[in-house]
């Protein structure tokens, strides 16, 4: 049976709801009367018991209590409010003989109070007011994360094909609420990518939800994305909205959804056929309006071949595809990264950002870079740290960035002659240099760089920074060959 529908959160279709806690059955019936012809939603209690119950298990915009319950008071209520939401405004109603309990209330949280009998139009100006003020509290801190989130949102950078060609798709198809898959090795930048989505789009003003699927336990996903009523399992002591609702008017961005188990790719493809969510332990589904974007840096169609991955999910989730091209494709955007990375890391510790040499450029230049974006910012951030000196040179980095090199022939082994022997450990960059000196008399250029891996002009580059040349192998006899005299 298809789920009956819960009162939508505001956020999602803009439908306030609001909580009347009163014995008298007659107020009641004539409060719930105007807020209903006001186009808000009410729910009503009779006691401090069941308002406590609805407070924590359901979301409301505003609650209305009277001072006198049958069993407490409407100060619990306030203080309840106060301790599970303490932005939720509470309006008390009293009668005259309790004026001044009512200014206890205002003192402990309450926003405003209602002396019974009231007219209409008093209780109706008091509900508005307090929902404006709900709202307006709500747009603030709204902006605030939206204001934060951009400042710490990096662009995305580069001028190279693959990057102008994704940039022409993503302003293409930003303002609209098409499901999107990103596609890309591991640091390529796909979070930047939905980002962009999400703030270039209709959508900007409401929230962007990351979550990375592969980094929450199996058991607690599936409580994390669709929420849970309080009591649904052992341990939930209150109700969580989820991070769908969380993102309901926004965008929910999936990354890695490949280690999403399949039990759970069940529940979420129900969600985006039906935009219906139903949280753990509830009853009832809500109605959502979020855009989902799923990222993963493996295939996903090869993921469905092999059964790892449910068909349906792929095809609804792959409406649009967009592929990150990897680092070692974007050969001209290396320098202005690099740039870019030294200036940020530099202004985090306060200091003038280091000049790149041209030697230490180009080895940044012939690397293939096999983290990406994230393995570039990674070395830079070190080098800010580590440099001695304004001026950064391979001297400095060339330990980090080890082989293989784009020029170098791929299917040639590392090390094709025999190894070296060794009196005492070597680093990576001294054994390359005993390597080159131990066989550049019996190997041409071509062969002694395919024999380590790299490219000529990554061998050249070494040779001229070390002043090897031609007659050099015997000095390495002294501490490199066993062999050698000495």
């Amino acid at each position: 049976m298809k789920p009956e529908k819960l009162p939508t959160p505001a956020a999602a279709r803009g439908i306030e709801r609001v909580l009347v806690i009163d014995d008298d059955l007659g107020i009641c019936e004539c409060v719930q009367l105007l807020l209903e012809t006001k186009g808000l939603e009410c729910v009503v209690t009779n006691t401090v018991a069941q308002g406590v119950a609805r407070l924590l298990g359901e979301q409301f915009d505003l609650v209305v209590t009277d001072l006198k319950l049958p069993d407490g008071s409407g100060l619990e209520i306030v203080a309840t409010v106060k301790a599970h939401e303490a932005e939720l405004p509470v309006i008390l109603m009293t009668s005259f003989s309790s004026v001044e309990n009512a200014i206890d209330a205002l003192r402990i949280g309450a926003i405003d109070y209602i002396i019974k009998p009231f007219h209409n139009d008093d209780f109706c100006f008091a509900v508005e007011r307090a929902l404006k003020e709900r709202r307006t509290r709500k747009e603030n801190l709204l902006l605030k994360r939206t204001l934060k989130k951009m400042g710490n949102r990096r662009s995305i950078i580069g001028d190279s094909d693959g990057i102008r060609k994704m940039q022409t798709v993503i302003q293409r198809i930003a303002a609209t609420s098409a499901n999107v898959l990103i596609q890309g090795e591991s640091g390529t930048g796909k979070e930047l990518v939905a980002q962009a989505l999400h703030y270039g789009g209709l959508r900007a003003d409401h929230a962007f939800v990351p979550v990375n699927c592969g980094a929450i336990p199996a058991e607690l996903l599936e409580s994390e994305l669709f929420g849970h009523v309080k009591g649904a399992f052992t341990g939930a002591v209150q109700a969580n909205d989820g991070l769908i609702r969380e993102a309901a008017g926004g965008t929910l961005f999936l990354d890695e959804i490949s280690e999403m188990p399949l039990a759970i790719q069940v529940k979420l493809l129900r969600v985006i056929q039906e935009r219906q969510v139903r949280p753990l332990g509830a009853t009832q589904a809500y109605t959502t309006d979020t855009r989902f974007i799923a990222a993963s840096n493996r295939n996903l169609k090869s993921e469905v071949e092999r059964g790892a991955f449910r068909a349906d999910l792929y095809y609804r989730l792959n409406v649009i595809t967009i592929q990150v091209p990897p680092l070692r494709e974007r050969g001209s955007d290396i320098a202005v990264l690099a740039q870019h990375f030294l200036e940020t890391h530099s202004r985090k510790i306060g200091q003038p950002p280091p000049r790149m040499r041209e030697d230490f450029l180009q080895l940044l230049m012939r690397y293939d870079w096999p983290g990406n974006v994230r393995e570039l910012e990674n070395l830079i951030e070190r080098a800010v740290i580590m440099a001695d000196s304004a001026v950064l040179t391979t001297l400095d980095f060339t330990d980090t960035l080890l082989l293989p090199s784009n020029d170098a022939p791929v299917a040639t082994p590392r090390v094709a002659a025999q190894p070296l022997w060794l009196e005492r450990p070597l680093s990576i960059e001294e054994y390359i240099k005993e390597f080159i000196l131990q066989h550049q008399d019996t190997h041409n250029e071509t062969e002694l760089a395919a024999m380590l891996g790299i490219g000529r002009k990554a061998l050249w580059m070494r040779r001229r920074l070390w002043g090897i040349h031609k007659g050099h192998a015997a000095e390495a006899g002294q501490f490199v060959d066993g062999r050698a005299d000495g």
